[in-house]
């Protein structure tokens, strides 16, 4: 008789593999990460020029196939130059502080439930932690030492910028982030990654909790520093950002591979917490089969590769925004509608589950959203007429600008026409060039 596995793993079924198995997983996770970043650079690559009409790589192997290759080869055989006035040790270490927690965050990732391993029982997934997400949180927040030491150390104007605006950038949607997670965190009881999964067997956390879904989906962008967010490296104002000063080497191949990982992090996060994970959409869902085995690599796979493609989909349509429009979409927009809506969701929820009354919950709710909207229309008031008087003031001193000869520049002399530029016209004798 066949044994069907049981799909939905525990934080109980997680410490008990033998050792060999854990390291199996831990090799397969590393390989698909370093195959990965190697297709998914071909695949945007393809699909950003099939979005601009034209070929994409074609040259390196069939499709363009072996494009990748060919630029890891190309960068891992580069000359490998430290600048003169560096700090070497910081230098050195910056690409690989970015790169490794980016593998570590990766390890509470469920790909599937139980799966038959080599003859063993065991989740898909390396390890499970009470705090998953708390961890990968903080897996991102480290990465930015990297970015900041890799500005820092290069002794550079525009790296030092770079590195700078990635620590406050961080900073502001990180919080943001964070508190996009803790409706999802009130509505599954467990910061377990797969426990969220199996939270979401009849409905998404991306339907039930859209708000949430769409913040979390405009901070994907903030800390992958992805466009229209990747102000850490805008080539407009500071060259190469904090990567100025790293020469196409293999360094310089440590900070483009942490910084695909990210995106690789941030895909499989609104995966896991919010597109329901590796359980099968509707209607596959249907079918009985379809939540065991191996099949929930496949469904995962899908969501993951339709998240990426909406990134690569809004690099290739959005530019670039300004830094100060950056800031405050994430301190003045973000946050705030984080905390009403995350005030919303637990009372609602606190009035609905242990109260009992559904009627209650909902006039709460309305209640909520409109005192939210009153609160909001009342400083958006304030901000019109302060927006008002600062027009009206600028119109004022400039009409009073406008009276004074010199216009408030430089004192411009008269242009004498006959004189123009210091040149008489004369009249040039017949026969002469």
């Amino acid at each position: 008789m066949t044994h069907v596995l049981a799909a939905d793993p525990t934080l109980a079924d997680f410490g008990k593999d033998p050792l060999w198995i854990t390291i199996i997983k831990a090799v397969m996770l590393f390989l698909f990460l370093m195959l990965g970043v190697m297709m998914f650079v071909w695949y945007e690559r393809k699909l950003i020029s099939w979005m601009q009409n034209r070929r994409g790589p074609n040259r390196a192997g069939k499709f363009g196939l072996l494009q990748s290759v060919a630029d890891a080869i190309k960068m891992g055989l580069k000359e490998d130059i430290f600048p003169r006035t560096v700090d070497k040790v910081l230098y050195f270490l910056a690409p690989v502080i970015m790169v490794v927690p980016a593998f570590l965050a990766f390890s509470i990732i469920p790909f599937a439930g139980k799966v038959n391993l080599f003859g063993v029982e065991t989740p898909l997934q390396l390890v499970d932690l009470p705090v998953a997400v708390l961890f990968m949180l903080a897996m991102g927040a480290l990465s930015v030492y990297g970015v900041v030491l890799a500005g820092w150390s290069s002794r550079s104007p525009y790296a030092l910028l770079g590195g700078l605006r990635s620590a406050a950038q961080v900073v502001s949607y990180e919080i943001a982030m964070g508190l996009s997670f803790v409706a999802v965190f009130l509505f599954a009881g467990t910061l377990s990654t797969s426990e969220i999964v199996k939270a979401q067997e009849s409905t998404w956390f991306a339907v039930l909790l859209i708000p949430s879904f769409l913040i979390y989906v405009i901070c994907m962008f903030g800390e992958a520093a992805r466009i229209p967010f990747d102000l850490p490296e805008g080539e407009g104002e500071l060259v190469g950002g904090f990567q100025t000063e790293y020469s196409s080497s293999l360094k310089f191949a440590l900070i483009m591979m942490g910084e695909y990982l990210h995106t690789f992090t941030a895909s499989a996060i609104a995966v896991t917490l919010f597109l329901g994970g590796w359980r099968a959409p509707f209607p596959i869902s249907l079918w009985e089969g379809a939540n065991l085995g191996w099949w929930p690599v496949l469904w995962f796979f899908i969501k993951f590769v339709l998240t990426f493609s909406f990134i690569v989909w809004v690099r290739a349509s959005l530019p670039r925004v300004r830094y100060d429009q950056l800031m405050s979409l994430g301190w003045k927009v973000l946050i705030p509608v984080n905390l009403a809506w995350i005030l919303l969701v637990a009372a609602v929820r606190n009035v609905v589950v242990n109260e009992g009354d559904r009627t209650l919950g909902i006039a709460l709710g309305v209640v909520i959203v409109i005192g939210a909207l009153a609160i909001w229309m009342r400083f958006d008031t304030v901000n019109q007429r302060r927006k008002e008087a600062m027009k009206a003031q600028v119109e004022a001193e400039f009409e009073e600008l406008s009276n004074e000869p010199t216009a408030g520049g430089f004192p411009v002399p008269p242009l004498d026409l006959p004189h123009y530029h210091g040149v008489q016209h004369k009249e040039i004798p017949s026969g002469t060039n």
